[in-house]
């Protein structure tokens, strides 16, 4: 049985066609996030997976993304029904349950995403059992790229930074103050922009402003989020998306100044929910 299983930020959406616990195709596209995008923008997009796919349609879709809460469920799945004629069974789950089951598999644990946003969950090996709200990059969010982000700007236009440091950070992003407001505030998908500005904290980590913003934004979200549920020392922590697999040292090192047990850490969970819908 072909199953296509997508994994979606809102970012990208990563997809992957399988039969039989085999790969046989990989794709990228935009990402897709129905809170803030109707059903005709989410089809186009699926619509560029079934054009990629040519004739190898899915008779299984698993469709684990960003904002596919049950109020949002059907328009995802009228978006993809109308872009992938033909197939079965369509399945829109939250991208939480996809983390957890691509990271925990059949096994009990709390599974985390930091990617452009952040959110965790306790998982019993089946199913979600406990998730503390992201509520997303202007009140919770931490450690996620957008929040790093927007703690980056904040910190260099009010100048808690260097000057030296806001000067390059603006030389090398071609913004001035003006555009990063009207970015934040005026243009859609503000998160996206934060998130973007993340090679420049990578790049400049030796800085100890910088180290430390990241350090303390990591700690948050530990603190309130995978600290908050109930036994949580007793569980590995897992973690995926970009934020998580590219600063895994500054990750590893806060979990450990706060006594946790830091498990899996991987940029996506694809692989894992691979194994997950098509065991060997």
């Amino acid at each position: 049985m072909k199953i296509l299983i997508a994994d979606s930020g809102s970012t990208k959406t990563d997809w992957v066609l399988a039969e039989d616990g085999k790969l046989l195709r990989r794709i990228r596209t935009k990402g897709i996030n129905p809170v803030f995008q109707a059903e005709e923008e989410i089809a186009r997009e699926a619509e560029v997976v079934a054009q990629a796919l040519e004739k190898a349609l899915p008779e299984t879709v698993c469709f684990y993304g960003a904002g596919c809460i049950p109020t949002h469920i059907d328009t995802v799945k009228h978006a993809l029904t109308h872009a992938l004629p033909g197939t079965d069974r369509i399945e829109v789950h939250t991208d939480m349950l996809g983390a957890a089951r691509g990271l925990c598999g059949h096994h009990p644990g709390i599974a985390c995403i930091l990617g452009t946003g952040s959110n965790s969950c306790l998982y019993d090996g089946q199913q979600i059992v406990a998730n503390v709200s992201p509520l997303g990059f202007i009140l919770g969010d931490e450690g996620s790229g957008a929040v790093l982000g927007k703690l980056l700007v904040g910190s260099l236009l009010k100048n808690q930074m260097t000057p030296a440091l806001k000067e390059a950070f603006l030389a090398e992003t071609g913004l001035t103050p003006a555009e990063i407001i009207e970015r934040v505030y005026r243009k859609p998908f503000p998160n996206r922009f934060l998130a973007s500005l993340s090679p420049f904290i990578a790049q400049n980590l030796q800085e100890p402003c910088i180290r430390r913003l990241v350090l303390d934004s990591f700690r948050d979200f530990f603190r309130r989020n995978a600290m908050q549920y109930e036994d949580y020392n007793r569980y590995p922590i897992h973690c995926t998306g970009s934020i998580a697999f590219h600063y895994r040292e500054l990750l590893e090192e806060a979990a450990a100044g706060l006594g946790l047990h830091l498990g899996t850490v991987v940029p996506s969970p694809l692989e894992g929910l691979i194994a997950y819908h098509c065991p060997q």
